[in-house]
């Protein structure tokens, strides 16, 4: 891990600098990084990975790909907002350039395995004695170490777009439950992390802050929850902050768009109950409109119509977006994150929950998610337990080389959580299923 932080540093330009965007050549750096991302591995399968509805049950809804485009998009309509009404504000000379907010919201869910959050579970419960698992710290783990741009750096992208996609710099091993039996999602979700393996690489993100300043950033709470321990990362950096807004306006808006698209919400209960919730709090209508234009275009069987409407929901979270400032943080792109004033944060939990309640939560979505849970632990107990030899050759020869058990498990784990749903279909059938495979299948 030392010899990974010295040879990078050789390479990194300073970036946590006082208004570092107005020097020559900056804006190449971020230009740079947001390509690596576009044209890595890792963000390519993300078009066959699953966002919330199952990959091929149809070609309307968004996978992680389109997922993660719509949250570069968002997240530069953002930081568009903030550069236009903030001018005269003192944070205005730290707001990202728009190709670096757009490398970080491409980068956010690179390290997702396939099968969506039930993967991630699946990965988490396998993995629990062996350092974990989780998507956001897999990601850091792709932009440090997996990624094909270097040998020894991974995606080698800037140490402020590393920061910016680190959105939970707390360790596993400081906030994990102790361990529980089952895989339901209840006892095995994991908690918002990086692992402990990476430790190092955050050091080297939160190397040019102040000592103070890094204490403080790492620092997490612990509350009890239906007599469970939660432990949850307490800070972020200014543009994490941007990408995490347009994540959840993304989750919220557009994820119900798909839901609408697909008939899969209760019209009766949205105009029951969770319509009047929303606008009793945004009383002077969303973005400017009565609750007869959402009722009229977003159960309209008009796609046009539809987006009309999504298209407003979206543009009035965005127009909101403020920044709040942490004064304990000495360093501006810590003490600066931007934020939903109240109305639109409730207004945007309102719509997160109900397509929680009325889409995760059916019926036929949890037996997708349990069935790819199923293929998950299956293929990881196959590749482990034989050694090897139904590994790739190159990833076999690192697992063979690999002393330490737990080495070897993160082997495996990354290499399932590299698969996209269609490819660990396909491979839990050559291994299972007596009548599928050839000798002429690519492994």
């Amino acid at each position: 891990m030392e010899s990974w932080i010295e040879r990078r540093r050789q390479t990194d330009e300073p970036t946590y600098q006082a208004k570092p965007f107005n020097a020559q050549g900056a804006e190449a750096e971020f230009l740079r990084d947001r390509a690596r991302v576009i044209h890595c591995a890792a963000f390519r399968r993300l078009q066959s990975k699953t966002q919330v509805l199952g990959i091929g049950e149809s070609d309307f809804y968004r996978t992680r790909l389109t997922h993660s485009l719509e949250v570069a998009q968002i997240g530069s309509s953002i930081r568009h907002v903030l550069h236009s009404a903030g001018a005269a504000q003192p944070w205005h000379a730290y707001l990202p350039p728009p190709a670096l907010v757009e490398a970080v919201g491409l980068l956010h869910d690179l390290g997702h395995p396939p099968f969506g959050h039930g993967g991630e579970v699946a990965l988490n419960f396998l993995m629990k004695d062996h350092g974990g698992f989780e998507g956001n710290a897999q990601t850091l783990r792709i932009m440090a170490r997996l990624g094909e741009y270097s040998s020894e750096h991974g995606l080698d992208l800037t140490r402020r777009a590393m920061l910016g996609a680190m959105k939970y710099p707390c360790l596993y091993s400081e906030l994990a439950v102790p361990e529980h039996d089952g895989i339901r999602p209840a006892d095995c979700k994991p908690p918002k992390c990086i692992y402990d393996e990476e430790a190092a690489v955050r050091d080297w993100i939160l190397q040019p802050l102040s000592n103070a300043d890094q204490a403080r950033f790492v620092q997490f709470s612990v509350r009890e929850v239906r007599g469970r321990r939660v432990a949850t990362s307490l800070h972020k950096s200014f543009d994490t902050s941007i990408m995490e807004l347009a994540d959840d306006i993304a989750y919220g808006v557009h994820d119900f768009e798909d839901a609408l698209a697909l008939q899969l919400i209760d019209e009766k209960r949205w105009h029951g109950e969770v319509s009047p919730a929303i606008f009793e709090c945004a009383r002077d209508g969303i973005a400017g409109q009565g609750t007869e234009f959402y009722r009229a275009k977003l159960f309209s069987h008009s796609d046009k119509e539809r987006k009309h409407a999504i298209s407003k929901l979206v543009d009035y979270f965005v127009s909101s977006v403020i920044v709040t400032e942490k004064p304990d943080f000495s360093a501006p792109l810590f003490r600066y994150n931007a934020a939903l004033p109240a109305e639109q944060a409730h207004v945007l939990r309102i719509l997160k929950e109900f397509v929680f309640d009325q889409v995760i939560r059916r019926p036929q979505v949890q037996a997708m998610e349990f069935k790819g849970q199923r293929i998950v632990r299956r293929l990881f107990e196959a590749l482990y337990e034989n050694l090897g030899r139904l590994l790739p050759r190159d990833t076999a020869k690192d697992f063979e080389e690999c002393a330490s058990e737990r080495g070897k498990m993160r082997i495996v784990s990354d290499y399932i959580s590299g698969m996209t749903d269609s490819d660990a279909t396909r491979l839990y059938h050559r291994l299972f299923s007596p009548d599928v495979g050839s000798i002429y299948d690519r492994i």
